[in-house]
């Protein structure tokens, strides 16, 4: 009786045995489908993380470093779990904003993290953690159309429609699913920027940069170089206005593609802040923690009018209107003041922000002093016939019409045109 109960209980574990085998074996093969990651944890370990990175690279218990790829895969459990992720995908018309939960902190009063070529659009962990990553938001974003294995605790991956990957503080999960507005974001945000006319009107796009070393002292907006460039092409003899307003006009935004290459940005003297050229018509990829974007009208001078600048921005003002002009400083392009060479007909890409314009009428010009405005223009609407009196006391109403042009320079380095306005 005692041998057959040593049996049946050698056959009970073997049964056990040969389950617990087969649990075992079922539950480390996994399939990763093929727009998947698996994300991979062990669960024991002889050594433990002693870095700040929440990845292990040595096989230490924790999240480990290397992905799942798809097909059929192996990994014992319960020595290790394995969770699926989707690939990074981002839709056309929308960017991927990259946000790192490993490597080095930033550098002391940064909110961006500096890139390197090498680490490519952050597929490989080791060659971002070699070459020097940080944590936080990476400067370049990706771009539509983006389809990559992306690990979900190295980096989190937000667009307009869906964010990716798994946060270290597992309560942003608790609070609300993972999504633009857990990183104060709008969706809108994170879609392709465009500057595109709006109806009848010309439009730029008016940059603010919220990364970078402080303007200068008294600069209200940035320009890559300041205005030494301008300074120098004054002391060169043949030289005049148009060709300094020339050079003012032509932005210098190729040297970081329009904002797009923010690290080439900063390593262009690039500074925080209101910028001095705006973005013309087309299509922009934006980080939105690092540019924003502000639509206003292009100036537009018809015919038949000069557009007046003033200058807030540019090198100290220095006066060269003479002893006879006493209604401010009128100064060269590319200088503080009021600019000596008016805009004539056609569109500029200025920044309202920085530089402001007065139109001018170049036609003839009349103004009543009467009941009766003109009907080209409202300039003389708050005009009225001149009242006086006389030795008697007795009231008399006088009507006055005075009519003015000021002809458009047609010689660049004619005087400026305030000096030929004329009036009879």
């Amino acid at each position: 009786m005692s041998a057959f109960l040593a049996l049946v209980f050698g056959v009970v574990v073997a049964a056990i045995l040969a389950i617990a085998v087969l649990v075992v074996i079922a539950k480390s093969f996994l399939v990763i489908g093929p727009a998947q990651v698996g994300l991979v944890t062990r669960r024991v370990s002889s050594r433990h993380n002693t870095t700040d990175d929440p990845i292990t690279f040595a096989g230490e218990a924790g999240y480990q470093s290397e992905l799942l790829m798809s097909g059929v895969r192996f990994k014992l459990w319960p020595t290790y779990s394995v969770a699926k992720y989707p690939w990074v995908q981002v839709p056309a018309g929308e960017i991927g904003v990259v946000i790192s939960q490993i490597g080095a902190p930033l550098a002391t009063g940064a909110k961006s993290a500096a890139y390197r070529p090498e680490f490519g659009n952050f597929t490989n962990l080791r060659a971002f953690l070699e070459n020097g990553g940080q944590k936080g938001v990476q400067r370049p974003v990706l771009p539509p159309g983006t389809l990559i294995p992306v690990h979900p605790v190295a980096f989190l991956v937000i667009t307009a429609s869906k964010a990716y990957g798994l946060p270290v503080d597992k309560q942003q999960l608790v609070r609300a699913p993972l999504s633009a507005e857990s990183f104060g974001l709008l969706p809108k945000q994170l879609r392709v920027t465009v500057i595109a006319p709006e109806g009848d009107h010309d439009l730029v796009g008016i940059v603010t940069t919220l990364d970078g070393a402080p303007l200068p002292p008294a600069d209200i907006a940035g320009r890559i170089g300041g205005f030494a460039d301008i300074e120098a092409l004054e002391k060169e003899p043949a030289v005049g206005d148009s060709e300094l307003i020339e050079r003012l006009l032509g932005a210098k935004n190729g040297l970081h593609n329009n904002y797009q290459d923010f690290q080439a940005f900063l390593d262009s003297g690039g500074r925080i802040g209101l910028q001095h050229d705006p973005l013309l018509y087309g299509a922009y990829l934006l980080n939105p923690f690092l540019v924003r974007v502000e639509p206003a009208r292009m100036l537009v001078v018809n015919q038949g009018e000069v557009a007046v600048i003033k200058s807030y921005v540019g090198l100290p003002t220095l006066d060269t209107s003479g002893p006879e002009f006493k209604f401010g400083s009128i100064v060269q392009p590319g200088h503080r003041g009021i600019w000596r060479e008016a805009l004539r007909t056609g569109k500029y890409p200025l920044n309202p922000r920085i530089y402001a314009a007065e139109k001018v009428p170049t036609f003839i010009l009349t103004l009543n002093w009467a009941e009766a405005s003109s009907v080209a223009h409202n300039l003389d609407a708050q005009l009225s016939p001149i009242e006086g009196k006389s030795r008697e006391a007795s009231s008399s109403r006088s009507t006055c019409r005075s009519r003015s042009t000021c002809p458009t320079p047609r010689r660049r380095r004619s005087s400026p045109w305030w000096d030929r306005c004329r009036t009879w």
